[in-house]
């Protein structure tokens, strides 16, 4: 039976065929890190992606799977639109979800420590799980 992937359900699948050691599948990693950033891989040079794969690498950035996992546990949706966002040193994860009620609402996580810190949208409540 064929299933539609959405954009998320597509990247989380990327994201756990990507686990294999490092010397394996350094491309498969760069194309995640492309993904996440949401940019054209001829838009992406070595210096955009590799600082924030060796801070996950290291532990001091939360992956992005991680964060889509908790969001979707947390809230029904689909995943719109994933931007990371370097501000003063820090790492964020801007990340759009499509409400059932057809409601745009953005979540704003950090990511060293995974906590979300903000979100907006309307109707945010109609989003929640129990």
């Amino acid at each position: 039976m064929n299933t539609l992937l959405t954009p998320y359900s597509f990247l989380r699948r990327f994201l756990r065929a990507a686990r294999c050691p490092q010397r394996y599948c350094i491309g498969a990693w760069a194309l995640a890190g492309m993904l996440a950033l949401g940019l054209a891989p001829s838009a992406v040079g070595e210096q955009t992606w590799r600082p924030l794969h060796d801070e996950v690498g290291r532990g001091e950035v939360v992956p992005l799977e991680a964060i889509l996992d908790w969001l979707e546990a947390h809230y029904q949706g689909d995943i719109l639109e994933v931007e990371v966002e370097r501000e003063k040193g820090q790492v964020e994860y801007e990340i759009k979800m499509l409400g059932p009620q057809g409601q745009v609402v953005e979540f704003e996580f950090d990511g060293h420590s995974g906590q979300l810190m903000s979100i907006e949208g309307v109707r945010i409540d109609a989003m929640r799980r129990d």
